[in-house]
């Protein structure tokens, strides 16, 4: 068993796993609990485009790339995380879902890790500043035959798509997708405040890391970034690595949007966990790893990527003003969770996915001293911290 503090409700908890579950939860009383670590149910990243050199948009993605993407969300304290898969050829995305659901198939402790696969593009804007690092020569129009491909080609495994309303045909797109049950993001995009109100009641739900993969310059109002914050059915996605949006922004949309309605993404490439310097790679060309996790053109300003764990966002989160540790834990754990479905609490018969870590405020990052996966104990059982 586990002793620890809750991190949303504060509560003092005892938990008891066997055979990869919750089998006792017991609340104590009569302790602050200051020296106990924290404990939350395991993260879930809605967009991970790859990890310490392993890409899931490399032409040559195979089983390594999934495992050890894998292995790296596991020790970062994420339990469920999206495969990302960007703008390209109809081809190479036929391919990179039919690894990632190959992989998945042949390795079954990645079936609960690997929920779903979330496709960023290629039905986003083709206008510099929306577009971001995707490439032109792929941005095409909605298809819901190939959307079908893509089911087709990954066993049903794509659960999210990203795209620009503004697009033709998306609003049919989105009714398509929703009806084979495939959540869909509004991102990278220069929609205007119909196009995306028209997407809302078509059936999209999301916005795809908010603030970011849009113009350099809007109207002041109305914009595309106003009506997403405004739209109370729209959950949005934060990238929090302190780089992609500075804290006052962050904190204002966040604000804006609520607890409820927020989601944070790690949204990493493949040079995040890799160690601070210059690298080349196919996007991006020449770029820098700061170490403070900032990732940009070499000699520029311009972001090439995010690079930050998603733990480490919610530290971020967690030190803004008027959120707490609790808020930050509810956007990165269970707010993604219920989006996809998955158990989202540390109660009895619960799956046993859940983290214990130390943090105090001022920290930039949690201090991971336990991830607890059931798949793990299903497969072999061993024993937790404290038993």
């Amino acid at each position: 068993m586990i002793v620890g503090r809750h991190a949303i409700s504060g509560d003092i908890l005892e938990l008891t796993v066997s055979d990869g579950r919750i089998a006792a939860v017991r609340k104590l009383e009569g302790s602050n609990g200051e020296d106990l670590p924290w404990l939350a149910p395991g993260l879930v990243d809605l967009q991970v485009n790859g990890w310490g050199g392993h890409d899931f948009n490399r032409a040559d993605i195979d089983e390594e790339t999934v495992c050890a993407v894998a292995k790296g969300m596991r020790e970062q304290g994420v339990r469920a995380f999206l495969p990302t898969v960007i703008t390209a050829s109809q081809e190479a995305i036929c391919n990179a879902l039919s690894v990632i659901a190959g992989a998945r198939r042949k390795h079954a402790w990645l079936t609960g890790m690997i929920p779903g696969i979330h496709v960023e593009g290629p039905f986003i804007s083709s206008q510099d500043g929306a577009r971001g690092a995707h490439p032109r020569d792929h941005v095409r129009e909605p298809s819901c035959d190939e959307f079908d491909q893509w089911q087709e080609a990954s066993g049903n495994l794509v659960k999210l798509v990203t795209l620009c309303p503004a697009t033709e045909g998306a609003d049919a797109f989105i009714r398509h997708a929703r009806a084979g049950g495939c959540l869909v993001s509004i991102g990278h995009s220069a929609a205007d405040t119909t196009d995306i109100a028209r997407a809302v009641q078509a059936g999209a739900g999301f916005s795809t890391h908010l603030g970011n993969g849009i113009a350099s310059t809007l109207p002041r109002h109305p914009n595309l970034l106003w009506a997403q914050l405004a739209n109370l059915n729209l959950q949005a996605m934060f990238i929090a690595d302190g780089h992609h949006l500075d804290r006052e922004t962050l904190t204002a949309m966040l604000r804006a949007k609520g607890v409820e309605r927020s989601i944070l993404v790690s949204d990493m490439v493949a040079l995040a966990g890799m160690a601070p310097g210059r690298y080349r790679q196919p996007i991006g060309g020449d770029v820098e790893l700061s170490a403070d996790g900032r990732l940009s053109m070499v000699g520029m300003a311009t972001l090439a990527g995010a690079a930050t764990p998603l733990a480490d966002g919610v530290a971020l989160v967690a030190s803004l003003e008027g959120f707490s540790l609790g808020d930050a834990v509810t956007m990165a754990a269970v707010n993604p969770a219920r989006a996809l479905g998955l158990e989202t609490g540390l109660v009895e018969g619960a799956a046993a996915d859940f983290i214990a870590f130390h943090w105090v405020p001022g920290d930039r990052h949690l201090r991971l001293c336990a991830t607890v996966s059931g798949a793990d104990f299903a497969a072999s059982p061993k024993k937790t911290p404290g038993e």
